[in-house]
């Protein structure tokens, strides 16, 4: 029988800790012959940490993982029976996902650069940090993930005025 891939649905926040558990459950039941590998997909993104930009990795897919496995009642009860997974998507009969799609996972993966992550929302108020504009307070009006840019509207001599900047430039106020 080949090793097929897998979905399996997780409770959110806890794919790290079912990956273990199940590697852990094939190695102790001698299965690695059945089971090969677990994926848990990401993807690195950039975040603001105390004003320093750090790259950790973001699940693409909270609440999933990947299985490589060779699907059987047994195999299917080992994985079902781990604390914290709620089944396979399919449900009793899951169906298996293309090869070429988990390849397409691992690749964007590893050659997207890192993104920045949207810290802002509509209406946020934030105080510039950088740039001409250092040191005033204005409104979230509009965000763009894709450009990693805000445009926030900032009194400036007592007009409202739109100002476009980046992530990096403002910091939440409050």
């Amino acid at each position: 029988m080949a090793k097929k891939w897998y979905v399996v649905h997780t409770y959110s926040g806890f794919e790290k800790r079912v990956k273990t558990l199940l590697e852990e459950k094939v190695r102790n039941s001698n299965l690695e012959d059945q089971i090969e590998d677990v994926l848990i997909p990401t993807e690195d993104v950039v975040e603001l940490k105390k004003g320093k930009k750090k790259i950790s990795k973001k699940k693409t897919f909270p609440g999933y993982i990947l299985v490589h496995m060779e699907m059987s009642t047994e195999n299917w009860h080992v994985v079902k029976n781990i604390p914290k997974v709620t089944g396979f998507v399919g449900g009793i009969n899951p169906v298996p996902i293309p090869e070429e799609d988990v390849k397409a996972m691992i690749d964007l993966a590893k050659s997207q650069a890192p993104r920045m992550t949207a810290k802002y929302v509509k209406d946020d108020k934030v105080e510039v940090v950088d740039g001409p504009f250092n040191g005033f307070i204005g409104t979230v009006d509009e965000v763009n993930p894709d450009k990693e840019k805000v445009r926030v509207i900032v009194s400036i001599f007592g007009r409202q005025t739109p100002v476009e900047l980046d992530y990096l430039q403002v910091k939440r106020v409050g």
